[in-house]
C-alpha cells in the first residue's frame, strides 16, 4: 500500500491533476457513450449520462492490463526513471497538461478525438523533452500507432456486418414493431458499451497515477494497481461522463449519420465487444475512434451516401494531428519549467 502520508505537495498535486484528466476525458467522451441512444430518443440526455456514468464506473472491475501499458510501456523502464530521476512527476504533470489542453481545444471545436492517444503524445513530448527519444519505448507507441488504424476501421467493418445482420434477421418485421423492440435492446448495448468504454478509458488515469506514485517513491515497479487507484480513477472519469459534452453529442449523434434504433443497437454492439477485447488485451485504442468507426459502418451498411463523409475527413484529419499536438505542448511545458523553474 502507498505511503500516501508521505507524499509530497507536488506528487499530490499531479494525483489530483490526474483525476482531472480523466474528469476531462469523461466530460470529452460521453459522446461516446451516450450519442446514439440520444440520437434515436431511446433516452433522454439526463437519463443517458447517469445510465452511462453508472456503468462505466462499474469498469473498476476489469483486470487493469491497460493500465500497466500506459505505466510502463510508453516510457516507463528502470532506466528511465534513472535517467530522470526527480524530473519524473514534473515531467508527468506536463505529459498531462498537454493532454487536456489538447483535449480542450478540440472539444471547443466540437471535434470528437482520442484522450487516449493526446495522453500518448503527452509523455512522448514530456519524455523526450526530458531525457531526449531514448526514453521511447518505440513498442509500445507502434502497438498505439496501429490501433489508431485498426480501430476505427474494425469499428466500421463489426458495425458494417452487425448491422446488415440485423437487418436480415429482422426482414420481415415492421418497422415500427422491430424499433420498439431493439429501444429496448439498446438500454443493453448502451450499457455494454459504456462498461467497455470504462474499462479502458479509467485505466489510463491508474497508470499515471502509479507512475507518479513510484516517482515519489510511494510505489514500486513490482506492485499491482492499489485499490483506491482504481476507484478513484474510475470515479473521476464516471464523474466527467455524467456533466457530459454537449458539444460533441451533436456531431456524433446527428451529423455523422441519422440513426434508428436498431442501428444505434448495431454500432454500441460492435464498438463494445471491440474495445472490451482490446482491454483484456492490454491495448490502450481510442473509445473514440471505435465509436465512430462503428456508427460510420452502420450508416453505410444501408447505402453509402447516408454517411456525411466531409464529417469524417474533419474528425480524421484532427486524430492524426493529435499524439503530435498534444507532445508538442507537452514538449514545451516541461522545456519551460526546466528553463525558468529549474
Amino acid at each position: 500500500m502507498a505511503d500516501l502520508f508521505g507524499l509530497s505537495l507536488l506528487a499530490i498535486g499531479a494525483i489530483i491533476l490526474t483525476w482531472g484528466f480523466d474528469f476531462v476525458n469523461g466530460f470529452h467522451d460521453s459522446a461516446n457513450s451516450i450519442a446514439t441512444v440520444v440520437a434515436t430518443k431511446v433516452l433522454s440526455p439526463v437519463k443517458a449520462v447517469t445510465m452511462a456514468a453508472f456503468f462505466e464506473f462499474l469498469g473498476v472491475l476489469v483486470v487493469p492490463a491497460v493500465a500497466l501499458t500506459i505505466w510502463k510501456g510508453i516510457i516507463y523502464d528502470n532506466e528511465v526513471t534513472a535517467s530522470v530521476g526527480q524530473q519524473l512527476i514534473p515531467l508527468v504533470i506536463a505529459a498531462l497538461l498537454g493532454a487536456v489542453i489538447w483535449d480542450m481545444i478540440t472539444w471547443w471545436l466540437a471535434i470528437p478525438t482520442s484522450s487516449s492517444h493526446a495522453l500518448v503524445g503527452g509523455l512522448l513530448g514530456a519524455g523526450g523533452a526530458a531525457a531526449g527519444l531514448a526514453v521511447v519505448n518505440w513498442g509500445g507507441v507502434e502497438k498505439v500507432a496501429a490501433f489508431m488504424i485498426i480501430s476505427p476501421l474494425a469499428g466500421i467493418v463489426i458495425g458494417f456486418f452487425v448491422v446488415a445482420i440485423v437487418m436480415r434477421i429482422m426482414k420481415r418485421v415492421p418497422r415500427t414493431k422491430s424499433n420498439r423492440e431493439f429501444r429496448r435492446l439498446q438500454l443493453i448495448s448502451a450499457a455494454a458499451y459504456a462498461f467497455s468504454h470504462g474499462a479502458n478509458d479509467a485505466q489510463k488515469g491508474m497508470g499515471i497515477v502509479m507512475l507518479i506514485l513510484v516517482g515519489a517513491g510511494a510505489a514500486t515497479d513490482g506492485d499491482t494497481i492499489f485499490l483506491w487507484v482504481k476507484i478513484s480513477c474510475c470515479g473521476a472519469l464516471a464523474a466527467g461522463t455524467f456533466f457530459g459534452g454537449w458539444r460533441i453529442v451533436k456531431t456524433m449523434a446527428t451529423r455523422i449519420t441519422k440513426l434508428e434504433p436498431y442501428q444505434g443497437f448495431s454500432a454500441e454492439t460492435g464498438a463494445a465487444a471491440m474495445l472490451g477485447a482490446t482491454a483484456v488485451m492490454g491495448i490502450p485504442v481510442s473509445t473514440t475512434h471505435t465509436i465512430f468507426g462503428s456508427i460510420m459502418g452502420v450508416g453505410a451498411a444501408k447505402r453509402a451516401s447516408a454517411v456525411k463523409w466531409g464529417i469524417g475527413r474533419r474528425i480524421v484529419w484532427a486524430w492524426v494531428l493529435t499524439i503530435p499536438a498534444a507532445a508538442t505542448i507537452s514538449g514545451i511545458i516541461f522545456w519551460s519549467y526546466l528553463t525558468f523553474l529549474m
